[in-house]
């Protein structure tokens, strides 16, 4: 079976989020179960120059987008068994952000099209190609419209994986003709035309054989109206060919026993080891050094949709637990700022490190007792699976993959890895909070509720047997879907 994932960004070459470690850890997982996966994404000015070093050059050619012929050069590398594939073009991609351009449906027309046209340049003819996200989203639509009659591609199948639904690339309709030379038969409501606009996402939609969502959740909330960005009438008439799978994390990566940065290594039969990297963490942050004081953490980007109003409308009432908090993340400037102010008004309980350090968010999860993520909405989240690995119990929001994952702790049993809120409500989760507050200083009951957590399995092995089997199905089938 030979699967092609086309991806905007994968670790550990370029990342802004969870999309770019699915692309990096799944494809690894595919290969143990005997795929031949492999990855192709843009060559980014910003890819540390180690792996720009090491790739080779393998194939130039053009790419038509509008009137224009642009030139696109095709990279290559393996990294841990899985062949990756560097879409060259310095106009495009020699910028200093992944996103946000004034461009960006001309960076990604360009990119849908020259992972197309590179399955015959290179002559790799994958069995499905697996696309990811808004970036990818007219790989499906134009497979099945146009490269189908192309030779080899007419067996193609294509499975599209909403990360977040919230992202849909929508653009002026000029892009379908000008850029992409879309006949404008297809601007209509029931294909491209999305409110006067092109919508990318709903290309993908309408056109790829199988869509998957990131956890079994998510894959019903984006079903309904409050969830479903105008997008779920769509959902609900393609529901059958609608999965959920969730998510995993990589546990060769994310493992208190090996991981290096780490004040001291433990595992939950060492489980005792651990309170040394909670106080490295409150001497980083010069917070009093106490193992008696929970603290509670968020790695996170400080948006609405991480939940961070319901942290900034509670936030006195939470230090008023005794609680230290430390957040380590980026986002909105007001509540960028806020942390700062909190960190200053409570010197004591609050500390904020605005930006992003990678070896620092493994401290934090191996040094923090409780890890906060009140998200309004998660299509899965890897965070809390992470926390989880390394001892830190959540407490979370009843949504998308935070409902698959964080079972709530049951007190007559001592059963479940963390602790659980239903409504999106500031109140509700302070009361959460209390609740695990209450239970950290029943130190016997807490460690228990500790291990539980750390012995809990979202590595990837379950997940990839999932996809192994979709890709399977696909391909067993006679006839592509037709939309």
């Amino acid at each position: 079976m030979k699967v092609l994932f086309a991806v905007s960004e994968c670790v550990p070459f370029i990342k802004s989020g969870g999309l770019a470690d699915v692309a990096g850890s799944l494809p690894k997982e595919l290969k143990k179960l005997g795929a031949d996966v492999r990855v192709i994404l843009p060559k980014y000015g910003m890819i540390p120059e180690k792996y720009r070093s090491e790739m080779k050059k393998m194939k130039e050619y053009t790419v038509q987008v509008g009137w224009r012929s642009q030139f696109c050069g095709i990279e290559t590398l393996e990294y841990e068994g899985v062949t990756f594939y560097f879409v060259d073009n310095e106009y495009y991609f020699k910028r200093d952000s992944l996103y946000g351009h004034y461009d960006d449906g001309e960076r990604f027309s360009f990119f849908n099209r020259a992972v197309l046209d590179f399955i015959a340049e290179v002559e790799f003819y994958p069995d499905v190609i697996h696309c990811h996200d808004w970036h990818t989203g007219m790989i499906p639509f134009l497979l099945r419209t146009e490269y189908y009659k192309k030779p080899g591609y007419g067996l193609i199948r294509s499975v599209f994986t909403i990360h977040n639904l919230q992202f849909q690339g929508i653009f002026p309709r000029e892009i379908l003709g000008n850029l992409l030379h879309i006949d404008s038969r297809y601007f209509n409501e029931e294909q491209l035309e999305f409110f006067g606009n092109a919508n990318f996402m709903k290309a993908a939609l309408i056109s790829a054989d199988h869509i998957t969502t990131v956890s079994p959740t998510y894959k019903d909330e984006i079903q309904t109206a409050y969830y479903g960005e105008k997008l779920d009438g769509i959902l609900r008439k393609r529901r059958e060919d609608l999965s959920g799978i969730l998510n995993g994390i990589d546990h060769d990566l994310y493992d208190p026993k090996t991981y290096a940065g780490l004040a001291i290594s433990f595992s939950p039969e060492s489980y005792e080891l651990r309170v040394e990297n909670k106080l490295e963490i409150q001497r980083f942050f010069g917070l009093p050094e106490s193992s008696e004081i929970p603290v509670a953490a968020m790695i996170t980007r400080l948006t609405k949709q991480k939940g961070l109003d319901l942290v900034t409308g509670v936030f006195h009432e939470i230090m008023a637990t005794g609680i230290q908090l430390v957040v380590l993340g980026t986002g909105d400037p007001e509540f960028e700022q806020f942390f700062r102010d909190m960190s200053e008004k409570y010197p004591e309980q609050c500390k904020a490190y605005i930006g992003f350090d990678e070896n620092l968010a493994h401290q934090i999860y191996a040094g923090a007792d409780i890890f906060l993520m009140p998200s309004q909405f998660e299509p899965c989240g890897l965070s809390q699976m992470i926390a989880m690995r390394y001892g830190a119990v959540p407490v979370v929001r009843e949504t998308g993959g935070l409902n698959d994952t964080v079972q709530p702790y049951n007190e007559f049993n001592d059963e479940g890895n963390g602790f659980t809120f239903k409504n999106f409500n500031a109140h509700d989760m302070l009361f959460t909070i209390e609740k695990a507050i209450s239970l950290f200083h029943q130190e016997e009951r807490w460690e228990r509720l500790a291990r539980n957590a750390m012995e809990t399995d979202y590595s990837w092995a379950q997940s990839a047997k999932q996809y192994n089997e979709l890709y399977s199905d696909l391909i067993s089938r006679s006839e592509s879907h037709v939309f």
